[in-house]
């Protein structure tokens, strides 16, 4: 089930924290619903950028329909039947074999979905977060052949973070992950994480290099942008689509891709870091 993201008011709020784990940083936002679902330190926000929100999101009313995913997971490949598949040389294998045991850094844990045990931890790693999730699709910002109001109930034109030129992210296009808004239980800014930050994400054999392009309540965990489910093999409907289990995210301290709409800057930052992790962890 997946339930809406939200943007953080732009209005007098820094986003953008310091690069220790965990250290003081500004504090994100703090959330706007209970329940609903989506390198370096930097200055004050302005009023457009990758480490402001683009619009402030209207709330959805009550009445939307929660998502229940149908869709099943494709089977994972046998041993040795072929490769990892990865966007760069370092592979799901490589990175999974770093994140086995979880040193907590969340002072709680989160749900996956709004009627779901609180279960998932934030893990703190050297130059890294992780966590491991669910699934859910968010098809929010920029309207497209599969993202828009029609395909969508729970459509949002607008995302957290903005592109270079102010529009709002694709979903459909670029590979981004959603984090939970700052609150008690874990402040993603204090952790080294903003708009733009870099992101491994795996799941079974495969590597997506994706940004951090939307935030969600401050409670719940676990979605990513069509772009990011179509690039791990995952069915992307926004209705219908995504994994209950079995997905990782780790997000690189104090990472950037700059500007935040350019991939190809993703995964050469990302391809970077990650190889960095596997040494340093």
């Amino acid at each position: 089930m997946r339930v809406p993201t939200m943007t953080l008011a732009a209005a007098g709020v820094a986003l953008i924290a310091p690069a220790t784990l965990p250290g003081a940083a500004a504090a994100l936002p703090p959330e706007a619903r209970p329940a609903a679902h989506g390198e370096g330190a930097g200055a004050a926000p302005a009023a457009i950028g990758r480490d402001v929100p683009a619009v402030a999101r209207p709330e959805r009313g009550a009445t939307t329909p929660s998502r229940d995913r149908t869709a099943t997971a494709p089977p994972r490949a046998a041993a040795g039947s072929a490769p990892d598949r990865a966007e760069g040389s370092v592979t799901a294998a490589d990175l999974l074999a770093r994140v086995g045991t979880c040193a907590e850094i969340s002072s709680g844990r989160y749900r996956t979905d709004e009627d779901s045990p609180a279960t998932v931890p934030v893990c703190g790693a050297r130059g890294a977060v992780f966590w491991k999730a669910d699934l859910d699709i968010d098809c929010d910002g920029q309207a497209s052949a599969h993202c828009n109001a029609l395909a969508d109930p729970l459509y949002s034109p607008s995302t957290a973070y903005a592109q270079s030129d102010g529009l709002p992210l694709s979903a459909e296009t670029l590979p981004y992950i959603v984090v939970p808004a700052a609150s008690s239980r874990w402040n993603p800014a204090a952790s080294g994480l903003r708009g733009g930050s870099v992101a491994a994400v795996v799941y079974q054999d495969r590597v997506q290099y994706a940004v951090v392009g939307d935030t969600g309540p401050s409670d719940l965990i676990g979605e990513a942008s069509y772009a990011t489910a179509r690039g791990l093999g995952i069915p992307a409907g926004p209705s219908d689509g995504g994994v209950p289990s079995g997905v990782t995210y780790i997000v690189f301290q104090d990472s950037e891709a700059d500007p935040i709409e350019d991939h190809q800057a993703a995964v050469a930052t990302g391809e970077r870091l990650a190889r960095r992790f596997v040494t340093d962890n």
